[in-house]
């Protein structure tokens, strides 16, 4: 049985999952397709999807219903699926988590524009996400995200269409340009205390930019509320070569950001556009070695107090490893340089390992890319060694 998702929060750095559309176009599904009605027609190929994102250490996994709103699933003549594809949506990604990760219910924008810049009312937007956000809740999911928002108004009123069906926790997160701006202009020194104002739990940024975009704007969050903060970068931004999209960014690239979001003071790190289980599974032991920053506050609805996250002691240095332990005691250590081998076998580098540490070297080093070769990643071997030699 999961913990409730804030104690956790509180505890722990959080890992979220990775692209959903990204894994449907790779498995075949057409760009032009409802990829929230493959919820109803292909639950397998989505539960696939969840599934790998679970083995690859997501603590939470969000439901494929980014653009399930009336307006959005109108466009594909399947106005009246709200509830259907929602639920279904909320089941595919229960079933996938098995108590292994909590459900977060993805909420997107409606994908027209509010007043006063369009035609929809602010109480009309907040009944769309409403319809949503009740389905979600039948499924049922744990928390919610809502994604990928460049307009305050819109945001705000799928906030308070969530908050006023329950008090889930809401993950609240903006897009921006690379001047950390949302595409309507506004700051994170604006969105980002708006949002806490509104009732969002936990703040954040996602889509749109790569890591290092993402990691100045988290910087700028940290400085303007106390909220704990949320970041789901893309896999760098998308590049046309040859007629495709793609996005460039290799995971070790991502994970070596993911620890300089948490050092920001982020506690939920994901992926959004073109990341995949293996930048997750980068992510998660990126997240594993990283020191957090001081636990933030988790907000509460608007008018209840808020709930002071619990922090954790560092570790003293001599029990951050057996290194640190011999470096501790003043001992003379005995470093050696082992390369990354090429392909997927580790077991003659494990061995390797092995060997050394009979001879009493008492660490290794496993360079990153050496001779700009194509190799095992550095990190992976590196948890190998450290699993299977205990050195």
């Amino acid at each position: 049985m999961l913990s409730p998702f804030i104690d956790e929060l509180a505890r722990r750095v959080l890992v979220c999952d990775g692209a959903m559309g990204t894994m449907l176009y790779s498995k075949g599904v057409f760009v032009n397709r409802c990829f929230e009605s493959l919820n109803l027609s292909q639950p397998d190929l989505v539960a696939e999807i969840h599934l790998g994102y679970v083995r690859a250490g997501a603590d939470v996994v969000e439901t494929n219903t980014f653009g399930a709103n009336r307006i959005k699933l109108g466009s594909f003549g399947l106005s009246e699926k709200v509830r259907a594809i929602n639920v279904a949506g909320a089941r595919v990604a229960r079933h996938a988590a098995r108590e292994q990760a909590w459900v977060a219910g993805a909420i997107g924008p409606l994908g027209i524009r509010i007043e006063p810049w369009g035609k929809t009312g602010v109480d009309e937007a907040e009944e769309y996400f409403r319809e949503q956000a009740q389905a979600l809740l039948d499924g049922p999911v744990d928390l919610f995200i809502l994604e990928t928002f460049r307009d305050l108004r819109e945001i705000g009123a799928a906030i308070a269409a969530v908050r006023g069906l329950c008090d889930l926790p809401i993950v609240a997160q903006m897009t921006i340009e690379d001047d950390g701006h949302t595409l309507d202009g506004t700051p994170p020194e604006k969105f980002g205390p708006e949002l806490v104002r509104l009732g969002a739990h936990i703040v954040g940024v996602n889509c749109s930019v790569g890591p290092a975009p993402m990691l100045e704007t988290i910087e700028r969050l940290a400085e303007t509320t106390e909220a704990p903060l949320a970041a789901q970068p893309n896999a760098g931004k998308p590049r046309n070569i040859e007629g495709r999209t793609l996005y460039l960014s290799s995971p070790e690239y991502l994970a070596s950001y993911a620890r300089r979001f948490i050092a920001k003071g982020v506690r939920l790190v994901g992926g959004c556009c073109g990341t995949t289980p293996e930048h997750i599974r980068q992510i998660k032991l990126a997240v594993g070695a990283s020191t957090a920053a001081p636990a933030r506050h988790v907000a509460g609805p608007p008018g209840a107090a808020a709930v002071e996250e619990r922090g954790v002691a560092p570790a003293a240095r001599e029990q951050k490893s057996r290194l640190a332990h011999a470096m501790a005691r003043g001992k003379f250590v005995h470093l050696v340089e082992l390369t990354p081998p090429r392909g997927h076998e580790a077991a003659a580098t494990v061995e390797e390992a092995r060997r050394l540490k009979i001879r009493g070297v008492d660490a290794v080093n496993v360079p990153d890319g050496p001779l700009s070769a194509a190799r095992m990643s550095a990190i992976s071997i590196a948890v190998l060694i450290e699993q299977q030699a205990g050195i």
